[in-house]
């Protein structure tokens, strides 16, 4: 024990007393903000449905199957899951035409994106994504104490305003860059890049910088330009593509997420992956929902259906709505943002803000069921009026 911690009075030990301790890359970071505390606003609504749009969870609900294969497993919640979680990663593996070998898995991809960081940045080692990119991009970053650079996107008068712009992040990479984070479809904007434009950016990007594209969200997307990075995995042993079981797949309580990588990658990734990071509910509902296809096309169908119809109403009620190929949607409400947001929370609906991000003028809403979207658009005429 330091002479210092030894003097210290106990009331004097607080959050600085150990952040100063703390290695520098966390001495500055801030956690990952989840929003509103969900659980004690469903207790406060809970004489009414509380609409959460904040999240961007699927209300299509997960595969039948899926539920089965979890209450199947409670009668093994005694033994240790599946440290390798085998029967997931081949049914992954024949999903995607893939081996095996190229499968990583993570409690959520949350996980896997910061053990990116872990891995390959550092002081020494920097991180490169876009302006408007996932918060946990830069949370990554600065976790392993390396530089981050916000390549701009976009402008908001541009074909996908906001979006990631792959030229400028092209040219955004520098001697240091070792890592690259690209989302597709993007949050929170919900915009895209194209098959073609990937590929082009792929053969600009050197074979010693790692890039790593969140398809978080792929599954909604129904553009024509649209395709997943996944193909190109082949030809660029630098390319990382990860998927989550939460969001098309409407698992976000289990917490499943997968990258897809060269296998030598993968097993310098194996090194750092904690030891039996998936339970075994969770490995057995993600097979059983990957298995029913027909399930997961419906909810991907309703989905374009009612975003379609959603992001129509809005832009009626004279907003600027971000086109968009995921279950959420990035309305410019303006001057009047806060007032809005806090209207809609008091009539028991939860957006979330985007003052994070550098969109203070924004909220993202999530693609909800019928009756959800329709609450939405009254309270929202209320707050406009």
């Amino acid at each position: 024990m330091s002479a210092t911690a030894a003097a210290a009075p106990a009331g004097a030990v607080d959050e600085a007393f150990f952040a100063a301790l703390a290695q520098p890359g966390i001495r500055g970071l801030r956690a990952y903000d989840p929003g509103h505390d969900l659980v004690a606003l469903r207790r406060r609504f809970a004489h009414a449905h509380l609409v959460e749009l904040g999240s961007n969870e699927n209300p299509h609900g997960p595969s039948p199957r899926a539920r089965a294969a979890v209450q199947a497993a409670l009668d093994e919640l005694f033994r240790y899951p599946d440290p390798r979680g085998g029967e997931l990663k081949a049914a992954l593996a024949a999903a995607h035409g893939l081996d095996v070998s190229q499968l990583l898995l993570g409690n959520g991809t949350h996980e896997l994106l910061m053990q990116f960081a872990q891995v390959f940045a550092g002081p020494a080692a920097g991180v490169l994504a876009s302006q408007y990119g996932f918060a946990v991009y830069a949370i990554a970053a600065q976790a392993a104490g390396a530089p981050f650079v916000a390549a701009p996107a976009f402008p908001r008068a541009h074909a996908m305003p906001r979006g990631h712009d792959l030229d400028a992040i092209a040219a955004a990479i520098r001697a240091d860059t070792r890592l690259v984070y690209l989302a597709n479809p993007n949050n929170p904007t919900g915009t895209w890049f194209g098959g073609d434009a990937f590929a082009a950016f792929m053969a600009r990007v050197p074979a010693d910088v790692v890039v790593v594209v969140d398809e978080a969200y792929a599954e909604f997307a129904d553009a024509p330009d649209h395709a997943s990075a996944l193909p190109l995995l082949a030809s660029h042993p630098n390319l990382v593509v990860t998927r989550t079981f939460s969001k098309a797949h409407a698992l976000a309580g289990l917490r499943v997420g997968v990258a897809a990588a060269h296998p030598g990658l993968v097993a310098v990734m194996e090194r750092l992956r904690e030891s039996f990071n998936l339970n075994t509910p969770a490995l057995a509902a993600a097979e059983a929902a990957l298995g029913d296809t027909a399930h997961l096309r419906r909810g991907v169908e309703a989905n374009a259906r009612r975003r379609t119809a959603l992001a129509e109403a809005l832009r009626a009620r004279g907003l600027f709505v971000h086109p968009s190929q995921a279950n959420f949607l990035l309305v410019e409400i303006g001057p009047r943002t806060v007032a809005v947001e806090r209207h809609l929370f008091d009539a028991g609906i939860v957006v979330r803000p985007m003052g994070g991000y550098g969109l203070g003028d924004c909220l993202r809403i999530t693609v909800g069921n019928e009756d959800e979207n329709t609450r939405l658009l009254q309270a929202l005429d209320g707050a406009l009026a």
